[in-house]
This record gives structure tokens, C-alpha cells and sequence, in this order.
């Protein structure tokens, strides 16, 4: 009888020797609470966008021509209407001197045949009236009123080559403004190609070349970034917009909706994409942004507050959680969701607030089935 006991005690010390070294060894897994907050479903750009300026023009010169005068430098702000660039034009500016001489010579000639049709139409009405007291002959009058007439004629000709003269002039004002680049709108002058006494040319057609001046508006901004296609439909002009930055680390700018491109852009290699604009809402006045920073949008097509959620990337297989049952081990839970982003995801079943959901997965072993060791100081789900 007191074999069988040894015998057993044996067994039973190698039966718990052999679980101690086969038994599986507990993962830590950290936990998250889950909690109420707001979570927002949202639609954000495939690839970098940029901030672009409200306006920018790539100015050139109509004409070639050899440069005379820059009147400004890279960074200068400038007025609409100002005086950029003028080519050499002295043989223009003498055709609107000559043009101008031509409008005051044909005014004078006007004005001196207007006059002598006044005096001459004055003559043919005195004479007329002595026809009627019989104090001159009927024929002396009518000669009198046909060199009125020829005088009132000579006076419209004269108005028509004044007209015709002023014509030229402004012609050659048209040929000589072809020299000189203007700014069409108040702007920055970011960059400038040519220097002074260089042969300027203009862009033949599909050929670029570099433009004269690059102007653009440094107090107005927006966003331009690629959206994929899919997200097209949901978008809306209007709609809140949060942008971020790599110029401004951790801060993101209130922006809306301003534009939805009316067709969708197809790139060898690429998703098919739309392109969105976004216009800043306010900025900080201490807030200088930078046409070409890069930039990424985040458009919030949905917002739901107070309601139940985890973070996103605790979610498995597109609707389940690891949670850490009564015996100790993971188990796999199937949960309900419903408006999501890349930070939040709503629960509409399968959870409760309070509950801890694991918050390390992805880590070796830490899968459903496998016996857990809670590390201690759990996070929750709030921000």
C-alpha cells in the first residue's frame, strides 16, 4: 500500500513538472477603458496636398525686346497697376509724341474750320433775310448758303480726323504699353528672371519658358490636396475642414470647403483622385504661411458627440476586440461600429462603458487564447 502512495505521489510531481515547463507563459497586454467622447467620420487627402496663394501669375512680356528698366526686386510688394519691367521704347514713345502733335494739329485745323463754318452759316442767314426785303439778289444769298454749307462740311471732316488722330494715338499708346509689364493685382514679387540689358522673350505657344516675374498674394491662402475618388460623393462645399502643417508641428488651422474639382484626375500608377480646395477660416496674425508648404486636409463629413468609442487601431478584422476574460485569457469579442476615423471608432454594441479592451495588439502572442498578465495603469479612451 505505501508503494501505491510513493507511486502516486511521484506521478502526480511529474504530471506538475510537466505542466510548469509546457504550460504557456502569460503576455502583458495593456488595457484601455472604453469611454464616451465625440468621434467624427471624416474624409482625408491620398497624397500630400500644398498651400497654394489666392493669386499667381507667371507674368511675361508680350513682346521681346531688350530690357530698359527693373523697377523692383524679389520680395518687394507691389501695387496693382505698378510699373514692373520696361523694354527699350524710345522709338515708341516718340510715335505717341507724334501721335499727340497729330491730335493737337487736327484739333486746331477743327477748330479753325468749325469757326469759319459758324461765321459763313451767320453770313448765308443775314443774306437771306435781305433776300426777303429785296436788298440783295436771290443768287448772292444761295452762294452764301452753299459756302456755309461746304464750311459745315469741312467743319465735320476736320472732327473726323481729330477722331482719326486720336485713334493713332491710342494706338500708339497700345504699342508702347507692349514694353512695359504691370502688376495686375497688389502681390509679393517672389521671383525674377532677366536683369537689366538682357533680351527678354515671351513664351511661344506650347513652350514654356521662364516667366519675367512670378507676383503673388502673401495675405491669402488655401489648400489644394488630392482626395480619392470614392470620397467624392460625401464631400460638399462648406463643409469643416482641419488642416495640418508640416511647416507647424501639432497645430491644425479651421478651414471650409471652397471647391470640389468637376472631375476626377486619372494617373498612370496612381489612385484616381479629385482634387479639393479648402480656404483657411482665421489665422493667428502671428500665423505667416508660405505658397508650396506642404499640407494635409481633413474634411469632417459627420460628427457624433458623447458617444461610445475606442481607438481605431484597436479594432481587429473589422469588427472585433481583444478583452481579457474571467479565466484570464484573451478572447476575441465581437463589437458593432458605426462612424469612424484614423483616431476614433464608435461602438453601438458589444461594449460598455467601463469595459477595458486590450490596447497592445499586434505584439508576438498577444492573440485570442493566450493566458494575460495585465500590466498595471490602464489608459481610457478620452482624450
Amino acid at each position: 500500500m505505501r508503494g501505491w502512495l510513493i507511486a502516486a505521489a511521484v506521478v502526480l510531481v511529474l504530471g506538475l513538472t510537466l505542466y510548469l515547463v509546457t504550460r504557456p507563459d502569460k503576455v502583458e497586454v495593456s488595457l484601455v477603458t472604453v469611454a464616451r467622447g465625440t468621434v467624427e467620420n471624416t474624409a482625408a487627402n491620398t497624397r500630400a496636398g500644398t498651400v497654394e496663394a489666392c493669386q499667381r501669375s507667371r507674368l511675361s512680356l508680350p513682346m521681346g525686346g531688350q530690357i530698359d528698366q527693373l523697377l523692383v526686386a524679389e520680395g518687394d510688394h507691389v501695387d496693382r497697376g505698378q510699373l514692373l519691367i520696361t523694354l527699350w521704347n524710345r522709338d515708341r514713345k516718340a510715335r505717341v509724341a507724334e501721335a499727340g502733335a497729330a491730335v493737337t494739329s487736327a484739333r486746331r485745323e477743327r477748330e479753325g474750320q468749325c469757326i469759319a463754318a459758324s461765321s459763313d452759316r451767320r453770313e448765308a442767314q443775314r443774306l437771306t433775310k435781305l433776300v426777303e426785303r429785296k436788298l440783295v439778289s436771290r443768287e448772292a444769298a444761295d452762294l452764301a448758303v452753299a459756302k456755309a454749307e461746304a464750311s459745315a462740311a469741312r467743319c465735320e471732316g476736320g472732327r473726323a480726323r481729330e477722331e482719326q488722330a486720336k485713334a493713332s494715338l491710342e494706338v500708339a499708346r497700345a504699342l508702347l504699353e507692349q514694353t512695359e509689364l504691370r502688376a495686375p493685382f497688389a502681390g509679393i514679387v517672389a521671383e525674377i528672371t532677366g536683369k537689366i540689358g538682357e533680351y527678354s522673350t515671351p513664351s511661344p505657344p506650347g513652350v514654356p519658358t521662364p516667366p519675367a516675374i512670378d507676383l503673388i498674394t502673401d495675405d491669402c491662402h488655401y489648400v489644394s490636396a488630392p482626395l480619392d475618388e470614392v470620397d467624392a460623393a460625401a464631400i460638399a462645399v462648406g463643409m469643416p475642414v482641419r488642416v495640418t502643417l508640416d511647416a507647424f508641428r501639432d497645430v491644425s488651422f479651421p478651414a471650409t470647403v471652397k471647391r470640389i474639382a468637376p472631375y476626377v484626375l486619372d494617373f498612370e500608377k496612381q489612385a484616381r483622385t479629385v482634387e479639393v480646395e479648402a480656404e483657411f477660416s482665421d489665422l493667428a496674425e502671428d500665423i505667416r504661411l508660405l505658397a508650396g508648404y506642404s499640407a494635409d486636409m481633413e474634411i469632417i463629413l459627420e460628427t457624433r458627440a458623447d458617444t461610445l468609442r475606442i481607438p481605431t487601431e484597436l479594432i481587429l478584422d473589422n469588427g472585433f476586440v481583444l478583452v481579457v476574460n474571467d479565466s484570464g485569457y484573451l478572447e476575441k469579442r465581437a463589437v458593432t461600429l458605426g462612424i469612424a476615423n484614423w483616431r476614433y471608432t464608435e461602438v453601438l454594441s458589444g461594449l460598455a462603458e467601463g469595459d477595458q479592451v486590450v490596447a497592445n495588439i499586434g505584439i508576438t502572442g498577444v492573440v485570442a487564447g493566450a493566458p494575460a498578465s495585465v500590466v498595471a495603469g490602464a489608459a481610457d479612451g478620452t482624450d
